[in-house]
């Protein structure tokens, strides 16, 4: 499963402008009618402003091995979400490393480095390493809901996780990451999960589709 879009809703829309744009150094076009949207990679992240916008847990991929190069670059731009005294988290299990940050509006960032997937390069880390969206979150009262949403409309399977509390849904390209917002809070920081909406395009088999959340529910586009 690839992210190709994602649209996510802010309360701070230049700010966001500024972060994206000027801080992570990301192609970003001119805000237009309350909105705006970064190039990362091969996907493309779109802002609408809304000025009751709740966080969001987003995550992109980076080449793999590359997390300590990207740390060294993110520390000159924002402060790194610790964990236990960690900057890089390591999921054996994922055969990944994770690095956190916050936006703007407090949306848990996190780059992920998977070793088995794209591959490293000797360059240095900039922004035009960054590959694409990685993972959404996506927080419910009823993880199986949405999953039986995902698996049943786009043929989605379980990555990891149970149908009640947690359950990354998709693949190594992408990741739904569905929690139980009664139950769970957004590593590492403990953040409140909220049911945030959003709208994207995901691609599977060569096959596009699409899916709103809104009022935690799931709907076709």
């Amino acid at each position: 499963m690839k992210i190709e879009f994602l649209k996510l809703y802010t309360s701070n829309l230049k700010a966001q402008h500024h972060f994206y744009g000027e801080v992570l150094e990301l192609p970003v076009d001119g805000i237009s009618k309350g909105r705006f949207r970064v190039e990362i990679g091969s996907s493309t992240l779109e802002f609408e402003e809304d000025l009751n916008a709740k966080p969001y847990h987003v995550a992109f991929h980076i080449p793999a091995l590359q997390e300590e190069k990207a740390l060294k670059w993110l520390r000159k731009k924002v402060e790194i979400l610790q964990d236990d005294g960690n900057e890089i988290i390591d999921f054996p299990a994922w055969q990944a490393k994770s690095i956190y940050f916050y936006d703007e509006d407090r949306n848990i960032l996190e780059f992920i480095s998977r070793s088995h997937m794209y591959d490293p390069s000797s360059e240095e880390f900039s922004a035009a390493s960054i590959v694409g969206i990685s993972e959404v979150g996506l927080a419910t009262s009823n993880v199986e809901e949405k999953f039986n949403f995902l698996n049943d409309n786009f043929g989605l399977t379980k990555f990891t996780g149970d149908y009640k509390h947690f359950c990354a849904t998709g693949d190594d390209e992408g990741l739904f990451i569905i929690i139980n917002k009664e139950q769970k809070d957004w590593i590492p920081t403990g953040d409140k999960a909220y049911a945030s909406p959003f709208e994207i395009k995901i691609s599977v088999q060569n096959a596009i589709f699409g899916a709103s959340y809104k009022h935690e529910r799931l709907t076709l586009l």
